[in-house]
């Protein structure tokens, strides 16, 4: 039987993997969710010496149940291929006594490449699982690197169009490099005047509406996301967990069934999501550590059991994570609610409303698993620094508010379980802030040059993604005010 999704808001909406795939977001604008977690039908001790593309096809298979086997491993073969930089996708280095699960070896260096490269094939073969005549619009805010990775995936991909809305003055030089000159005349690229949340909301906002949608289906469109919303980006992530375990019990760093932490540098909480979903389908995740910036909306939220997105916005070194509306968030919301969508809608509701909400006692029970961790900018600093001296080993901003977040975890208690802290970012996509931390003099020098240095001073060599760019041209040169981004999309589309 297939496995089916429902809204988060309303459990009387459901609908197959390969639909929920092509919506993105429900119509109620709740997120979809499967109707259970399915376990692995192996144990992780079963897995080993799988490769990532094996262990990704047992995984996935479980809940795109709708996709038949070859469908399945299709998009898996176009996804994990010659794009990443080494063959095992996602390599684990073991730096002093905490493992790093690199996610970055992708074509934009970063994890959201994880799950980028196969979304646009899941949607593809979704559009012709279910007929859709429609050209499918692409609309995505981000915060740094979602963009990028969605507008190299999609670029090109016939029956598709991208628009990918960033905060202009939010994200690193390089980041935006890589954006604006993103090619393919089925790309859009915008930058809002306003933060992430800014961007955020205002494509919920046009995902919601219903008038909008009608005019695009008679222009012979329909909108889709390729945010973390969209469940298609959510059920990769889970592999690179179950990965990650396999791969450290093969390497004999684990005995069977022993308990792994796991510390996530979280904004949009759909990385460390994956995590639990891993934990819940079996393999043997101790306590996940969500770790925050300076923007500690989580940390508050698990230490208090209140979410108040009510408070200054702060521009930090680890911008992805500069965010105070968690979107997936709501998907535990709804979990530890019993899966009860009717409360759920109302804590999103206080959220809209009043920027903020308190779950029970009872649903703070159900987050015992979780722990909330935060760095501040001189902590993330000092650690990339400390573990650059003490052993060479260089690791961007986010890794390090990760690193400095899993230190404070282990100090905090009696948990001597081994850590897996993810890293989710080339440090060359951060290169003044990385090199600032390890002393380095930046004056008069713009990030490409500091690249260079970085790349002297670690011995790494620069990736493609940052060469590519360093002399490539500005494409996409519009900014708008976030009231003004429908009007944006229709005139890209033609529309208006």
């Amino acid at each position: 039987m297939d496995l089916l999704y429902k809204s988060t808001r309303n459990d009387d909406i459901k609908m197959t993997a390969s639909q929920a795939i092509l919506k993105g977001l429900s119509d109620d604008g709740g997120l979809f969710v499967p109707e259970y977690i399915p376990r692995l039908d192996m144990g992780p001790a079963e897995l080993v010496n799988k490769s990532y593309q094996e262990i990704a096809y047992e995984v996935m298979r479980l809940f795109l149940t709708d996709f038949t086997e070859e469908e399945l491993k299709d998009c898996i073969r176009k996804a994990y291929d010659e794009k990443f930089d080494t063959p095992e996708i996602a390599p684990i280095s073991k730096v002093e006594d905490t493992y790093f699960l690199e996610l970055f070896h992708g074509a934009t260096i970063a994890f959201k490449d994880m799950a980028l490269s196969i979304l646009p094939h899941l949607m593809t073969t979704a559009a012709k699982k279910n007929g859709v005549d429609n050209e499918i619009v692409i609309l995505t805010a981000t915060s740094g690197d979602t963009g990028k990775a969605a507008l190299a995936g999609f670029a090109g991909v016939p029956g598709t169009r991208i628009v990918v809305f960033y905060p202009k003055d939010g994200v690193s030089p390089i980041q935006e490099k890589q954006m604006v000159t993103q090619k393919g005349e089925n790309t859009f690229v915008v930058g809002i005047q306003g933060n992430f949340d800014d961007a955020q909301s205002g494509v919920k906002a046009v995902f919601g509406d219903k008038a909008m949608a009608e005019e695009m289906d008679r222009a012979g469109f329909q909108f889709s996301s390729a945010n973390s919303i969209n469940i298609g980006r959510l059920v990769p992530q889970i592999v690179y967990y179950v990965y990650a375990y396999v791969k450290l019990l093969e390497n004999e760093e684990l005995l069977p069934e022993e308990e792994l932490n796991v510390t996530v540098p979280t904004g949009n909480f759909g990385n460390i999501l994956a995590a639990y979903y891993a934990r819940e389908m079996g393999i043997p995740i101790g306590k996940l550590v969500c770790a925050s910036n300076e923007n500690k909306v989580l940390y508050d939220f698990f230490e208090t059991g209140t979410y108040d997105r009510n408070r200054e916005f702060i521009l930090t070194s680890s911008p992805s994570m500069d965010i105070l509306i968690s979107s997936n968030l709501e998907r535990l919301i709804y979990k530890i609610a019993g899966e009860d969508a009717g409360r759920c809608k109302e804590f999103m509701e206080q959220l809209s409303s009043g920027g903020r909400y308190a779950v029970t006692p009872q649903m703070r029970e159900e987050l015992s698993g979780f722990a909330g961790k935060f760095a501040t900018e001189e902590e993330t600093a000092a650690k990339i620094r400390e573990v650059y001296e003490d052993t060479g080993y260089v690791m961007d901003t986010h890794t390090a508010v990760a690193a400095a977040a899993a230190d404070k975890y282990r100090e905090s208690g009696q948990d001597n379980r081994k850590m897996l802290v993810v890293s989710t970012a080339s440090p060359f996509k951060f290169t003044r802030s990385v090199m600032e931390a390890v002393g380095a003099d930046c004056s008069g020098k713009d990030d490409f040059a500091l690249a260079d240095e970085l790349s002297k001073l670690s011995g790494m060599d620069i990736p493609r993604a940052v060469e590519e760019i360093r002399t490539a041209p500005v494409v996409h040169q519009t900014v708008c005010r976030p009231d003004e981004m429908k009007r944006v999309i229709s005139s890209f589309l033609g529309i208006q």
